[in-house]
C-alpha cells in the first residue's frame, strides 16, 4: 500500500490517548490498534507513553510491579505497551518514544545546575510541562500521526503535570491537529442486570476539570454498548453520539482492530482531522491473523514456561505473544503452561511438548530451571533458553556433561567453575564500551540491538536462512569463553558469535532435535504479521514431539 507523506512537520497530527475509572482497561491495546487502523487507511503512524512514575526508566523495576521491560534497537529500557506498538504498527520504537516523570525531572534539573534558566524560579509549570511539550514534539520526521498514550489513571496525583502538559498542546495545536480519546470502563452489574455510564461521567468530569474535553469517549465494556447506554454518555459528557465507541471484548487481542473498525472508532478519527474516509482500509491481515489465532487446524501443542514471575504473567508478556505469533503458520494452538522455577514436580514438565526458559535476574529459582534444562537435555524435549535461559544451560551442561563441578555464575557469587561472568568491554559498531561490577545497574548492561555471525552449517543458519542477524540484548553477565572446549567435546556447539568471536550468543546441542539457546531476546522482534523465525521453530519442534 502506498503512504501518504507527510513532508511537512507542522502537518503532523497528535492524538492523546488517557484512561480514566480504573487501570489495565488496554490504552495501549487501543492505541496500538488505532495506529494499526491508521496504518490500513495509508498513513505512517508513530506511538509514544508518557510514564508518570518517578523511576528514570522501568529498567531497575521489580516484574511483579510493572510487568515486562521492553528494549528498543537504540538501547531503551522502555514500557511494555512500546512492545504492543511494535506489534500492531511494526514500526521499531525508539528512545525517544518513552518518557517518566523521573527522567523529565532529572533533565530538568539537570539543566537547572547548569544555569540554563538563568536564575529562574524552576517550577512545575512552565519548565516541567514545557520538558513534556518538547517530549511530544520532538523527533518527528515525516509522520503524519504521532499517537501519545499517558500512563495511569485520570486522578492519580503524579499524572497532572502530563495532562497539564497536553492541555497546554491541545491549545497550541488546534483541533485540526489535536485530538483527545479518553478510555474509560463501563461495567455491567451482573446482580442489578443494568450497565452503568456514571463511572465514565465521572471520569470524563475529572478531565472537564483539569482543562481537556475529551472529544471520543472509549467505553471498554463486556459487550457492545446499547445504544441507550451511548447516548446517555453523549449527553452527560458533550460529545456527538458518534464519538462514543464501543469497545467490547475481543476473542483475541489482535482482532481489536477488526472490532474497533466495525464500531466506528477510526473512521471518526478521520473525520475530526477532515480526512477522507471514502475508501475503506484493507484490514484482511488482521483477519488471517485473527482466524489463524482462533480457528486453529492442528490443534494445541503444550508449552511450559519455566520462569520465576509466573504470578504476574506480563512480566513475560513478549514471550506470550511471540509464542502465540509462532502458532499462526504452524496451525496450532499455544497452550502455555506456566511453571514455577522455585517449586514444580518432574510431572508438570511430562505433560509439556516444549520447554523456554525466559530471562530474569538473581538467584531465586535458578537450581529449578537448571533441573528443568536437564529434563529437556535428558529426555529430548525441545527446548528454548532466552538470555539467562541460555547461561543455565550452558552452568547444566558444564556440570552434567562436561564434569565441571560447582559450575556456576559469577552472578550468584564465587564459584569453582565461572562458566558465565561479567564481561568488561565489548564492541558495539566502532566503538568499545565498557563496564564495571559496582557501576549503575543500568550502566551494566549490554543493551539494545547488537549483530550475530551464524555458522555455517548450524541449526540456526538453518532457521533464519541469513548469516548476520541484529538482535535486543538485556543483560549483564556473558558466557565465558574459557570454558568453550570444555563444553564442546560434550556436544555444545557455539554457533553464534559477535562478528569479533568474542562474545557467545547462541548456543546449540549435538544430536537434540531441537535445543537452542540465545543470549539475546528475538521475543522482542516477532510481529504476529512477521514471526520470529526461532520461535516458529521451536513450535514447529514441539508439534512433532507432541506425536
Amino acid at each position: 500500500m502506498s503512504k501518504k507523506k507527510n513532508t511537512n512537520k507542522k502537518d503532523t497530527k497528535f492524538i492523546f490517548i488517557t484512561g480514566g475509572v480504573v487501570s489495565s482497561l488496554g490504552k495501549g491495546i487501543a492505541s496500538s490498534a488505532l495506529g494499526a487502523l491508521l496504518q490500513a487507511r495509508g498513513y505512517k503512524v508513530r506511538l509514544r507513553k508518557l510514564d508518570p512514575y518517578i523511576n528514570v526508566d522501568p529498567g531497575t523495576m521489580n516484574p511483579f510491579q510493572h510487568g515486562e521491560v521492553f528494549v528498543t534497537n537504540d538501547g531503551a529500557e522502555t514500557d511494555l505497551d512500546l512492545g504492543h506498538y511494535e506489534r500492531y504498527t511494526g514500526v521499531a520504537a525508539k528512545k525517544t518514544d518513552n518518557v517518566t516523570t523521573g527522567r523529565v525531572y532529572s533533565d530538568v534539573i539537570a539543566k537547572e545546575r547548569r544555569g540554563d534558566y538563568l536564575g529562574a524560579t524552576v517550577q512545575v509549570i512552565p519548565h516541567i510541562t514545557d520538558a513534556i511539550k518538547d517530549f511530544v514534539l520532538s523527533d518527528i520526521e515525516d509522520e503524519d500521526f504521532i499517537l501519545c498514550e499517558i500512563g495511569g489513571t485520570v486522578g492519580d496525583i503524579e499524572g497532572l503535570p502530563f495532562l497539564e502538559a497536553i492541555r497546554q498542546l491541545g491549545n497550541e495545536l488546534g483541533d485540526e491537529r489535536a485530538l483527545f480519546i479518553h478510555l474509560t470502563l463501563v461495567p455491567h452489574l451482573g446482580f442489578a442486570g443494568e450497565i452503568k455510564t456514571k463511572p465514565t461521567q465521572h471520569s470524563v468530569k475529572e478531565l472537564l476539570s483539569l482543562g481537556i474535553q475529551p472529544q471520543m469517549v472509549l467505553c471498554r465494556c463486556d459487550e457492545a454498548l446499547p445504544i441507550e447506554a451511548r447516548e446517555k454518555i453523549a449527553l452527560f459528557c458533550n460529545l456527538d453520539l458518534k464519538n462514543v465507541i464501543s469497545a467490547q471484548n475481543a476473542d483475541t487481542i489482535y482482532a481489536v482492530p477488526l472490532v474497533l473498525h466495525e464500531n466506528g472508532f477510526d473512521t471518526q478519527v478521520c473525520d475530526h482531522f477532515g480526512l477522507d474516509t471514502s475508501k475503506k482500509p484493507d484490514l484482511s491481515t488482521w483477519k488471517k491473523i485473527s482466524d489463524g489465532i482462533l480457528k486453529p487446524k492442528n490443534g494445541a501443542v503444550k508449552i511450559g514456561v519455566v520462569g520465576k514471575y509466573i504470578a504476574v504473567p506480563d512480566a513475560y508478556k513478549s514471550i506470550t505473544e511471540a509464542l502465540v505469533h509462532a502458532g499462526i503458520p504452524n496451525k496450532v494452538e499455544i497452550e502455555i503452561v506456566w511453571i514455577d522455577a522455585d517449586g514444580f514436580s518432574e510431572g508438570q514438565l511430562q505433560e509439556v511438548d516444549g520447554i523456554l526458559v525466559p530471562g530474569g535476574f538473581g538467584e531465586r529459582g535458578v537450581e529449578g530451571k537448571i533441573t528443568a534444562i536437564k529434563y529437556a537435555r535428558e529426555n529430548k524435549v525441545p527446548y528454548f533458553g532466552i538470555c539467562f535461559g541460555m547461561q543455565m544451560a550452558v552452568i547444566e551442561a558444564a556440570r552434567n556433561l562436561a564434569g565441571l563441578e560447582n559450575a556456576g555464575s559469577t552472578e550468584f557469587g564465587v564459584c569453582d567453575h565461572p562458566v558465565v561472568s561479567l564481561m568488561t568491554e565489548w564492541m558495539h559498531g566502532d566503538k568499545v564500551e565498557h563496564r564495571k561490577k559496582n557501576d549503575d545497574m543500568g550502566g551494566t548492561m549490554r543493551l539494545g540491538s547488537y549483530p550475530c555471525s551464524l555458522e555455517k552449517n548450524s541449526k540456526v543458519r538453518k532457521i533464519y536462512g541469513e548469516e548476520l542477524v541484529y538482535e535486543r540484548h538485556r543483560h549483564r553477565y556473558e558466557i565465558n569463553f574459557d570454558y568453550r572446549t570444555n563444553l564442546q567435546v560434550v556436544g555444545m556447539e557455539f554457533t553464534g558469535l559477535s562478528p569479533d568471536g568474542r562474545l557467545p550468543e547462541i548456543v546449540e546441542i549435538k544430536d537434540h532435535p531441537w535445543f537452542i539457546g540465545v543470549q539475546f531476546h528475538p521475543e522482542f522482534q516477532s510481529k504476529p504479521f512477521d514471526p520470529h523465525p526461532l520461535f516458529v521453530s521451536f513450535i514447529e519442534a514441539s508439534v512433532k514431539n507432541r506425536g
